[in-house]
Formats: structure tokens, C-alpha cells, sequence
């Protein structure tokens, strides 16, 4: 049965909670029944004006705090971005039948952003839950009020503040015994063959969403190199230990498997019996020196640059397909190749280092790329110093980041 078109203008109006929607220079560019219901106003005293100047602040209060506090609220929003949610407030408001008297009013305001097609905050919703009543069935006199509302605020607030300090215990003791182990079982790095190699992990910072980044070279018969890196969903210590197991077993499946392709496809079987393994991605190559061919296959993950000498960017990104688990049956995977030369350089890496939040993938990749024409004279070592100082934000990623480098 088809679904008739929804009207969202009725939706908004209908609204059970208080909404409203700001323009980012803080003017009401609309508010629903409700909003108007609650705030004892009518809509030609609130669209079109200033927030303000329709509600300031109580000239006879001690302390008035309340327009402070959502202006700075607001201004986060349109800052950052992001939705936020504020403390209970006072925030009195002017009888509209006797001038000059303020009715004293609590509110619990959530502040969200709405963006544009492209990407600024051109809206602001407002919600309020009015809970008035609520503080006022307690009793007794304003001050008394007050002073009950403030011990039990202070009360929460000392709660919460010792629960999140046992976390982030925690969960300091869990990222640094997954750094540890993780540490342990990533191989060393060093040349393959005469060929220099730089690798690099970087944990992301202030957060236990670590540990799930790998990287593995594997010789292989003839003038063969395997060269792989992986990212498995989750963090911590169970990401570590899914991470070591689908390593190993990659490292094992490329000495016996004929190309990446069949051994992507041998991962993928093992990584069904792996908890926490679903939906890991992993691109893995084989570097030929005798016949001057990379191969390579890849399993969701982004894909590797080749630096060519004459300072273009190739990104092998021809037999890419869903990450590991993700297709109920077992089907072939795809596998491409591209020839090199001597003095090119393979660069496999993991989304930490070009994935940025509401940022789309492809200006990553271009800023990678423009990162290695930038230094393509340097080897790898400090090429890979180059690139993680460019592309990493200066007071750490929110993921972590693998990155291996090869001179062809």
C-alpha cells in the first residue's frame, strides 16, 4: 500500500514538546503550537523577532544566568556543530497581562543543529521541556526551593562526576594493556629484502577506540613481498585480540594462496568463527620486483596510492568489494593488477588517516595525495613522518592509524 505524502510543516506544528526553530543570528524563523502554548506568546511575537528581545532576562533577579547560558549554548551549536543538551534552568518570564511582574519559570532546553547541502548550520532547533511545576510540587518558599534544587544538582553532579572518573580508570587500565598486547604482536618494522620499508601506528587519542589497525609484510617465494593492512570494528582489547588472530591467519593464507584475491577469500571463511570480526575491512597486495607487477584485492577498505616517479597518484581501487562477512554466501573476490617501476612507492594506510567526521572521503584522499607529490623526493621514513604530520590533526585523531610505506 503506497504511503501518502508526509506533511512535515503539520508534523512540526503537532508536536507534543515545545520547538523552535532558530535562524544561526538567533531570530525565530518559527515555533509550533506547543512552543506557543507554554510561553503564553502568540506567533507574531515570536517569528521574525530576535530570541531576546521576546524572552531576556529578569532585570529583578539576583543572579540572572539564564539568557547567558543558552546564547552560549547556541553559539556552541553553531560552532561546533553539535547537538547539546543544558542543565535545568531558571529562566523567568514576563507576564504578558501585567507588565513589569516575572513569572518563575524552569526549563530543560536541548540545542541541535540542521545543516545545509553544504554542511553549515543554517537552523537551530530549540526544544524545551517546561518543568515548572515540577520544581514548585516540592514546597516552601522560593529560596527554599532554590536551595533544595541546588543541593540536589550538586548532589547528581558529584555522582556523575565519580562515575566517570571510575571509567576513564578503567578504561586508561583496558587501552593501556591493548596498546601492549597489540604492540606485541604487529611485526617489527625493517627493509623487505633491499627495498625500504617505513611503518607506522598512531592510537587515537583521549578515547579507547584503539587497537583495531594492523598492518603485515610476508615474504613470499621468488622476489615476492605480501603487503597488507586492516582495520577491525570495535576497540580495546577484544578489537586487539580479533585483530592478532585475522593477522595471523592473512599472514598464513598468503604463503600457500594463489594472489590476494584467494586470500582475501580464505580470510573472510576464517573470520566467521572470529567474535568481533564481522565487517573488518583489509586490502592486501603482492609486490612482484621480477616481473615488475603489484597485485592486489581489497575487502571495503580504502585504497592503497601508488606514487608513481614522475609525481602522479594512482589509487588501486579496481577490485574492491564488501568487507569481511558481510555477503551471507561465499562468492569469488575480485583481484587487480598494475604494473611499476623502480622508484615508485606503495602506501597502504587505514581511514584514521584520511576519514574526517561530515567531511566527504574523497577530499581525504585528495589531501593524501597532495601530501605525497608534496614529499616524493623523500624516502620512506621520513616521508611517513611527512604525511601523518599533515594529515593528522595536531591534537590527535579519534581513531587510530596505520600506515605502511613502500619504495618500490
Amino acid at each position: 500500500m503506497a504511503v501518502a505524502e508526509i506533511d512535515y510543516a503539520a508534523v512540526f506544528q503537532g508536536l507534543p514538546g515545545m520547538v523552535a526553530l532558530l535562524t544561526p543570528e538567533l531570530v525565530y524563523a518559527d515555533a509550533n503550537e506547543e512552543f506557543l502554548r507554554m510561553s503564553g506568546r502568540t506567533r507574531e511575537q515570536v517569528v521574525g523577532r530576535y530570541l531576546f528581545d521576546v524572552f531576556p532576562d529578569n532585570p529583578n533577579a539576583t543572579t540572572p544566568s539564564g539568557m547567558r547560558n543558552l546564547e552560549a549554548s547556541l553559539k556552541r551549536v553553531l560552532a561546533g556543530g553539535e547537538r547539546d543538551a543544558m542543565a535545568l534552568q531558571r529562566y523567568d518570564v514576563q507576564s504578558l497581562h501585567r507588565p513589569g511582574e516575572w513569572e518563575e519559570r524552569y526549563w530543560s532546553p536541548v540545542n541541535a543543529p540542521v545543516r545545509g547541502p553544504d554542511g553549515r548550520v543554517v537552523l537551530l532547533v530549540h526544544r524545551v521541556e517546561e518543568v515548572t511545576e515540577l520544581i514548585k510540587a516540592r514546597g516552601g518558599s522560593d529560596s527554599s526551593r532554590a536551595r533544595v534544587l541546588e543541593a540536589e544538582l550538586y548532589t547528581r553532579a558529584r555522582e556523575l562526576q565519580e562515575v566517570n572518573e571510575r571509567l576513564r580508570q578503567a578504561h586508561a587500565r583496558e587501552r593501556e594493556v591493548a596498546l601492549t598486547l597489540q604492540k606485541a604482536m604487529l611485526p617489527a618494522p625493517g627493509p623487505v629484502g633491499h627495498h625500504p620499508v617505513a611503518v607506522r601506528y598512531r592510537p587515537a587519542v583521549g578515547t579507547l577506540n584503539v587497537c583495531g589497525d594492523w598492518y603485515d609484510l610476508v615474504d613470499l617465494p621468488g622476489d615476492r613481498v605480501g603487503v597488507a593492512v586492516g582495520d577491525v570494528v570495535g576497540h580495546g582489547l577484544q578489537a586487539a585480540g580479533s585483530m592478532g588472530l585475522l593477522r595471523s591467519a592473512l599472514s598464513a593464507a598468503s604463503r600457500v594462496a594463489d594472489g590476494p584475491a584467494q586470500a582475501l577469500e580464505v580470510l573472510d571463511l576464517y573470520s566467521r568463527s572470529v567474535d568481533g570480526a564481522e565487517n573488518t575491512t583489509v586490502v592486501d597486495t603482492c609486490i612482484d620486483w621480477e616481473t615488475h607487477i603489484l597485485t592486489y584485492s581489497s575487502a571495503g577498505h580504502p585504497p592503497p596510492a601508488l606514487l608513481r616517479t614522475d609525481g602522479t597518484v594512482e589509487f588501486l581501487d579496481r577490485a574492491t568489494d564488501p568487507p569481511l562477512g558481510a555477503r551471507p554466501d561465499q562468492v569469488p573476490r575480485p583481484q587487480a593488477a598494475t604494473a611499476f617501476t623502480d622508484g615508485d612507492t606503495l602506501v597502504l594506510y587505514t581511514d584514521g588517516l584520511i576519514e574526517r567526521r561530515r567531511e566527504d572521503i574523497d577530499i581525504g584522499l585528495d589531501r593524501l595525495a597532495a601530501s605525497l607529490v608534496r614529499h616524493r623526493e623523500s624516502t620512506p621514513e621520513p616521508l611517513a613522518d611527512a604525511v601523518l604530520h599533515e594529515l593528522l590533526p595536531p591534537d590527535g585523531a579519534t581513531d587510530d592509524t596505520a600506515l605502511v610505506i613502500v619504495r618500490l
